[in-house]
């Protein structure tokens, strides 16, 4: 079993460009919006990070277009969480049209871990550890 979360979004006028086409950078926030709703279902949020003395930035953020999404669409994301030993954060997602369920988008995001004087933390955090027996990500 994966840890995943999926959630429909609207896509709505500010989102589109000239051409009635989702503009690439609204993605980055739909991959946001999936990250939250995954943080409340599993317990992994940004305040949660906060609360335990952490940041967890992005570093690296990719997208993969297959088809564009247009204004009154209703898309589907979703969100799974990939599971490693390093001190980070990983999820892949998918984008999908619900009219026909076709793929709209594939990504991938990584966190890393900061302490709160911004110094980067080489090793998981004993609260991701706990995260991630608690979830047992590794035998899944």
């Amino acid at each position: 079993m994966e840890l995943k979360v999926s959630k429909e979004i609207n896509i709505r006028f500010s989102e589109v460009d000239s051409m009635n086409v989702v503009w690439h950078g609204s993605y980055a926030l739909y991959f946001e919006d999936a990250r939250e709703a995954f943080g409340e279902k599993y317990g992994l949020t940004y305040l949660g990070y906060i609360e335990k003395g952490y940041y967890a930035p992005l570093v690296e953020l990719k997208f993969q277009y297959k088809h564009p999404l247009k204004y009154g669409s209703k898309p589907r994301i979703d969100i799974v969480y990939r599971p490693t030993q390093a001190a980070k954060v990983v999820f892949d997602y998918e984008i999908h049209d619900t009219a026909d369920d076709s793929l709209v988008a594939t990504g991938t995001s990584i966190q890393v871990f900061m302490d709160l004087n911004y110094e980067l933390v080489w090793e998981s955090p004993e609260f991701y550890k706990e995260w991630q027996e608690r979830w047992d990500v590794f035998n899944k």
